[in-house]
């Protein structure tokens, strides 16, 4: 069975500048992602997508294969991860000219997932039969119980528990009796070949997840993200 990673990272990140390159122990961030996909000995080839010749050097320098860059309509701010990732895939096949059965993509910006975490990722995903699997880490919020947002003007919950299939809806009054939410960590993706040739929502009959603990689970968005990190790190 042939399994590849990509881990995507373009040049025009937005809420800090270069944030692929920006460093955390004199190491470029995306170093840290290529190191653990490389140390878990899982794949064929773990390939960096990137429109940024500078972010290419990088992924080289440690390790990663990038012998393409991104075009333009795969890295503007209204592509969606998944087209970039796709993209990579089909470059990937036609480069090695093999059939590859699976596609693990790792996130930059989640620099704290343990290799372990990957192992037993891909592990479920073989079992379960899915098409596509994500991490997740519990909620800290609840959509029914404390996430609100904005109705005509007023502020309401985010989900109502309907009784009795009635149109009739009560709050919640415990945050232990809300059903159990998760977030997508933005950490671990993979995907079926079937999937990336065909599908277009990951949000689907054969989606599954990974559970991640929540100091594993820190996705960088901003610099209050990336001090969490680093003290992590550290």
């Amino acid at each position: 069975m042939n399994v590849i990673c990509t881990i995507c990272a373009r040049k025009g990140s937005k809420g800090i500048k270069n944030k692929a390159l920006r460093k955390i122990n004199n190491i470029p961030l995306i170093a840290y992602t290529i190191k653990q996909a490389l140390s878990s000995r899982l794949f064929r080839k773990v390939i960096v997508s990137t429109d940024s010749k500078e972010i290419q050097k990088v992924a080289l320098k440690y390790g990663a294969s990038s012998w393409f860059l991104r075009p333009k309509k795969y890295a503007n701010d209204y592509c969606s991860k998944l087209e970039a990732v796709k993209h990579a895939f089909n470059e990937s096949e036609n480069y090695l000219r093999k059939k590859i059965d699976i596609c693990v993509d790792l996130d930059v910006t989640s620099p704290l997932r343990k290799i372990n975490d990957i192992k037993i990722a891909l592990k479920k995903f073989k079992k379960s039969n899915s098409e596509v699997l994500f991490s997740v880490c519990e909620a800290k919020k609840n959509p029914y119980f404390n996430m609100v947002e904005l109705e005509k003007g007023y502020i309401n919950l985010v989900k109502k528990e309907k009784k009795n299939q009635k149109n009739f809806f009560y709050n919640i009054v415990r945050r232990q009796d809300t059903p159990k939410v998760f977030e997508m960590n933005a950490s671990i993706y993979i995907y079926s070949r079937n999937f990336l040739k065909n599908g277009r929502n990951i949000f689907s009959k054969k989606t599954s997840y990974y559970l991640m603990p929540r100091e594993r689970s820190i996705d960088i968005d901003d610099i209050f993200d990336l001090n969490i990190v680093k003290r992590f790190l550290k």
